[in-house]
């Protein structure tokens, strides 16, 4: 399926895009079930958050149609949201009033091996740090090139995903992922004001633990704390959940908190 650049189909961008000189801007990786984005109204707010943080101004309305018009063409796969400053003369200064840009590209549905998640992960301990930098936390910003590093650290099949941690060695998240633990029937994850992504499916599954009672934490976390945990796993909004069995010398069982959210992120994933 053809790239949309502003609700046209495209396959190039300007030279002068800010996102490809300064990566200036957001993105969204939105699961598509049959013509329809997942977790649609998370990943909204999420990038209506983002704007605001980094005064980017983009028509959310205009956004909102072309996305709905394009995941129904797709039908299944994978949806690449893509909100650029826009063009600009060189320098980094910009005139607020621009106009964002909106690039929309489909892929095939992900296709992971089957044992990720019913038998679990083993997470590779990745040397590459997150910087501290609050004023980008949280963001799904175009600056990845701290995951790049990353996941170039391992090349086996044995790593399903790394663990990362930021410049002062606490524990924040997966590269491509937020992480979870499990102690004492609380669910607990890492406080992201100093860096890391909020991914959608992280903030769905602290709305359903709520909901169900399920007691929840979000914290700093160390490497000690990572080893007394009962269970661990991983999450995005694509693959939904993956349980985490190793980690450089620890080990986990699949515990039946991360079975009870890994079937309710599975329904909302194939709804």
């Amino acid at each position: 399926m053809d790239s949309w650049v502003d609700g046209q189909p495209a396959d190039a961008l300007s030279l002068k895009d800010r996102g490809l000189a300064y990566g200036d801007g957001l993105f969204e990786t939105i699961a598509v079930r049959d013509g329809f984005p997942v977790l649609l109204h998370r990943h909204l707010l999420r990038l209506a958050r983002g704007c605001q943080r980094l005064s980017i101004n983009l028509d959310h309305e205009a956004m909102t149609t072309e996305l709905l018009n394009y995941a129904a063409e797709l039908d299944e796969g994978v949806l690449k949201l893509i909100v650029t400053r826009g063009d600009s003369l060189r320098g980094y200064a910009f005139d607020p009033s621009i106009q964002a840009r909106r690039i929309l590209a489909g892929n095939p549905p992900a296709a992971y091996p089957a044992a990720h998640a019913e038998q679990g992960i083993r997470l590779f301990p990745c040397a590459t740090r997150l910087s501290i930098q609050p004023l980008l936390a949280g963001l799904k910003h175009l600056n990845r090139l701290e995951q790049v590093l990353a996941r170039a650290e391992w090349q086996d099949s044995e790593h399903a995903e790394g663990l990362m941690l930021d410049l002062a060695g606490r524990v924040i998240e997966g590269v491509f992922s937020n992480l979870f633990l499990v102690r004492d029937g609380v669910l607990i994850t890492a406080d992201l004001k100093r860096c890391g992504v909020e991914g959608v499916m992280r903030a769905e599954l602290l709305f359903q633990a709520d909901s169900l009672g399920i007691p929840t934490q979000v914290t700093d976390i160390t490497l000690e704390q990572l080893q007394w945990a009962d269970e661990v796993f991983v999450c995005n909004s694509v693959y939904g959940i993956w349980p985490v069995h190793a980690y450089a010398a620890l080990s986990w069982p699949v515990g039946p908190l991360t079975r009870k959210l890994q079937t309710i992120a599975r329904a909302l994933l194939d709804a």
